[in-house]
C-alpha cells in the first residue's frame, strides 16, 4: 500500500478518476497514527472510500485548493495536530520562529486560524460541495468560546466558517456514519444527529434538550461562567442547543468511545510511518520526536481545569490490547531493519492505561474528575497490567530498551509502589516528567490539581528505589505560571518551595488560555469557577515576574 494521493499523478496511479473526499490539513503529510489527517484518511480508505490529501495548501494560491479536483462527498478540513494559534504564538503573544509539524520545522506554512481561512476558500471555490471541520481547532471552538488572541468571545467556528458540519474529538465513528449518511444522498440539511458531530438544526429544540445562554450574550461575564458550567454538566449527555446569529447550532453528545477492537484495528491500517516523499528527505520534527514511540490509549479522566484533552479526546479511557501495541513495536522494528529504542508507550497520561470505572460514566457520574480532590473509589487502576506490557515489549528481540516519557500521574502512582520502583530502576531513560504544577493549596484547587504532598511522596519512593539500585535518575517538575488566581505572593512561596528541594527547573509553562477549558473561563471572567467569587488575574508584567522567581537559580 502506498501513500494517501497528494497529487493528480497520484489519484490516476490508484486507478481512480476522482476521490470521494478530500482532506485539507494545515500539517505536513506524515502518514503514522499519529498525525490526524492520516488516521482519519486512512480509516476512511478502509471503508472504501477514495480518500486524498493537501497537506498546507498555500492560502494565497486557489490552484493549492483545485490541486486534487473536486470530491464527490466532502472536504475535511483540519489546522493539524496543533491549534494554528498555540502553534503561531507564546503564551505573551509573540510569534514563534519554528512549526514542528512543517518540513525543517519551517514556520509560516499555514495561516493565524487555519480551520477558518481553508473552510473560507473552500465554500468559494466548492460552492455546492459539503465542508466538514476536525482536529483540535475546530473541537476546541465548537460553541461560543473566549479567543485569547483578540480578547473576545467568538460564535462557534461552524457559525464563522460557513461549513456545514463540525466533528469534535477523536472522529473515526462519527465521519464514518456522516460519509455513509452523505454517499445515501442525504441532504446536508437532514444530517443532523449524529453523535460526535454540530450542525445547524433546522428544527427548534425539544423538551429533553438544553438550552445554552445566546452566542451574542456571552461576553458578558456572569452569562460566560453560566455557559461553561452548563456545557461541562451537559455535554457528555444531552443535546444542546446554542442560538447564533439568529440561526440555531446543534451540539450532540460526544461519539461512543471505540472498543479495544475497534482501537487496535486503527493501528492495523497500512500506514507508511514516514513523511510523503514529496518532502524529499526534509525531517518533520514532530515526527522525528514521536517515531519510536507507541500511542497505547486514548483519554484521560484528570479532568484539571486548564487541560483541553477531556474536552477534545474525552474522558474515557480507550486502551489498545497489549498484542496490538507488540505488534506495532514489531512493525517499526521491520521497517527499520534493526533493533529499536522505544521511546515511550503512553498517551496524554502513561499510567491512566487500562483503567478502568465501575460506573457508566456519563450516565451514572457527573464528577468532572475522577482523580480531583482524591482518587474516585470507583476507579480501578491497572499499573500492574501495563508493567506486564513494558516487560512484554522489553523481552523483544527487536527492542534494545523501552522507557515511558509520557507524562505520569503521580496521585495514581502512589496506589502501587512497585510501578514506582519499575519506573525508578528500568522505564526512565535519565530524566521522568511529573507536573505537580506549583506548591500552593489554593492555586492548585483552582488547576483541578492535587496537593503537593502527593508529588513529595512519590519523589521520596521514587528516588529511594534508585539509590537502593545504585542508579541516578532526575525528576522534572514541570510548572505554570500565572494561572487564574496566582499571586506574587504565591509566586515566593513557590520559589521558596522550589530553593527548599534544591529543584533547578530548565523551564516554566506560562499559562496560556486556549478555548473551552474551565481555567480560561475563570482568566475571561476574573470569577472562580467553583464559587463565583472573584480571584486575581495576572497582569503579563507580573507573569514575566512569576517566571523570574519560579528560574530563582538563573538570576
Amino acid at each position: 500500500m502506498s501513500f494517501l494521493p497528494m497529487s493528480l499523478a497520484e489519484i490516476a496511479n490508484r486507478g481512480w478518476d476522482a476521490l470521494d473526499i478530500i482532506i485539507i490539513t494545515g500539517d505536513a503529510y506524515v502518514d503514522h497514527p499519529s498525525f490526524g489527517a492520516a488516521l482519519i484518511g486512512r480509516t476512511l480508505e478502509a471503508a472504501g472510500y477514495r480518500v486524498g490529501i493537501i497537506a498546507q495548501p498555500d492560502w494565497h494560491r486557489d490552484e493549492d485548493f483545485l490541486a486534487l479536483g473536486i470530491p464527490k462527498l466532502f472536504f475535511g478540513i483540519t489546522s493539524g495536530n496543533m491549534d494554528s494559534m498555540v502553534n503561531h504564538y507564546t503564551a505573551q503573544r509573540k510569534r514563534r520562529n519554528d512549526d514542528a509539524y512543517s518540513p525543517a520545522g519551517k514556520a509560516g506554512l499555514r495561516p493565524d486560524r487555519a480551520v477558518l481561512i481553508y473552510a473560507n476558500a473552500v465554500k468559494r471555490l466548492f460552492k455546492h460541495t459539503p465542508v466538514v471541520l476536525g482536529g483540535i481547532e475546530a473541537s476546541l471552538r465548537r460553541i461560543a468560546h473566549y479567543d485569547f488572541w483578540q480578547d473576545k468571545i467568538r460564535a462557534s467556528i461552524l457559525a464563522d466558517s460557513k461549513a456545514d458540519f463540525l466533528v469534535y474529538g477523536m472522529g473515526e465513528r462519527a465521519i464514518l456514519e456522516l460519509a455513509a449518511a452523505l454517499g445515501e444522498g442525504k441532504p446536508v440539511q437532514e444530517v443532523d444527529a449524529i453523535q460526535g458531530t454540530v450542525v445547524f438544526s433546522p428544527t427548534e429544540p425539544g423538551a429533553e434538550d438544553v438550552l445554552l445562554p445566546e452566542a451574542e450574550a456571552c461576553a458578558d461575564k456572569a452569562t460566560f461562567l453560566r455557559l461553561t458550567r452548563m456545557f461541562f454538566e451537559h455535554a457528555p449527555s444531552k443535546v444542546l442547543y446554542q442560538k447564533t446569529a439568529g440561526r440555531w447550532i446543534r451540539h450532540n453528545p460526544p461519539a461512543e468511545a471505540l472498543s479495544t477492537p475497534e482501537l487496535d484495528r486503527l493501528y492495523e491500517l497500512p500506514f507508511e510511518y514516514a513523511p510523503h516523499p514529496r518532502y524529499q528527505g526534509h525531517p518533520i520534527p514532530a515526527f522525528v520526536q514521536i517515531r519510536d514511540s507507541i500511542t497505547s490509549h486514548r483519554g484521560c479522566f484528570g479532568g484539571c481545569n486548564f487541560c483541553a484533552i477531556a474536552c477534545h479526546q474525552g474522558r474515557k479511557l480507550q486502551s489498545r490490547s497489549a498484542e496490538s501495541i507488540v505488534s506495532e513495536v514489531k512493525l517499526i522494528s521491520a521497517r527499520r531493519g534493526k533493533a529499536i529504542t522505544v521511546t515511550d508507550v503512553g498517551g496524554p497520561t502513561a499510567n491512566m492505561y487500562l483503567s478502568s470505572c465501575e460506573l457508566d460514566f456519563p450516565q451514572s457520574c457527573k464528577r468532572r474528575s475522577c482523580l480531583y480532590p482524591k482518587p474516585c473509589p470507583q476507579l480501578r487502576f491497572a499499573h500492574n497490567k501495563q508493567l506486564e506490557l513494558l516487560a512484554r515489549i522489553g523481552d523483544l528481540d527487536s527492542v534494545n530498551q523501552v522507557f515511558i516519557s509520557s507524562g505520569i500521574r503521580h496521585d495514581m502512582a502512589l496506589s502501587n509502589p512497585r510501578y514506582i520502583t519499575a519506573l525508578a530502576q528500568t522505564y526512565t531513560g535519565g530524566r521522568l516528567k511529573l507536573a505537580p504544577e506549583h506548591s500552593e493549596g489554593q492555586v492548585l484547587r483552582l488547576m483541578g490539581k492535587p496537593s503537593i504532598h502527593s508529588y513529595e511522596e512519590f519523589s521520596r519512593l521514587f528516588q529511594k528505589a534508585c539509590r537502593a539500585a545504585g542508579i541516578e535518575r532526575q525528576i522534572i517538575p514541570y510548572i505554570i505560571i500565572g494561572h487564574p488566581g496566582t499571586t506574587i505572593a504565591d509566586a515566593l512561596n513557590l520559589r521558596k518551595w522550589l530553593v527548599t528541594n534544591r529543584i533547578r527547573i530548565e523551564q516554566v509553562q506560562e499559562f496560556t488560555p486556549t478555548p473551552m477549558t474551565i481555567s480560561t473561563c475563570m482568566y475571561y471572567t476574573g470569577l472562580d469557577f467553583e464559587t463565583g467569587r472573584p480571584i486575581h488575574i495576572p497582569k503579563p508584567g507580573e507573569v514575566r515576574r512569576q517566571k523570574q522567581l519560579a528560574l530563582w537559580h538563573l538570576n
